[in-house]
């Protein structure tokens, strides 16, 4: 485990780099021999269910919406698109800020019911005699 090198933001609020565990593997894919030597992989893991930095409004409602990807309570992130270890933990960090503060938000307001105006109506069905006349030139004449 290491010190969190980017700071994970969800809406405002920083989350401690305690609350954060990082873990470094070799990355898949070629790299020549360099990449047998460096762990440039990163899986980055948050303690959602145990986390004291959100708010409890946004625990819950983050615990509802993820709990299709939790493991144990955790949200896990994995890098490894780039070739460095610094770029891959600055990615983990910023997909996870992004899924923690897409789960957070809150929820949209609720569609009102209206009903369709008399003119879009109106439009409506001149389109539609439009197009239907527009098919019957199309066909064949009866002897």
């Amino acid at each position: 485990m290491s010190t969190n090198p980017v700071a994970v933001t969800v809406r405002g609020v920083v989350v401690p780099d305690a609350e954060l565990q990082w873990r470094f593997s070799r990355s898949s894919g070629p790299g020549g021999q360099h990449v047998n030597t460096s762990d440039s992989r990163v899986e980055l893991r948050y303690a959602l269910a145990a986390s004291a930095a959100l708010p409890p409004v946004w625990r819950e409602r983050a615990l509802e919406r993820l709990a299709d990807r939790l493991m144990d309570g955790a949200i896990v992130v994995h890098a490894s698109e780039h070739r460095s270890q610094w770029r891959n933990r600055e990615a983990a960090a910023v997909r996870l800020s992004a899924l923690l503060a897409e789960a957070v938000a809150p929820p949209p307001r609720a569609r009102r019911a209206t009903k369709p105006s008399r003119g879009m109506i109106e439009r409506r069905l001149e389109n539609k005699r439009r197009t239907s006349l527009l098919k019957q030139t199309r066909r064949r004449p009866f002897d």
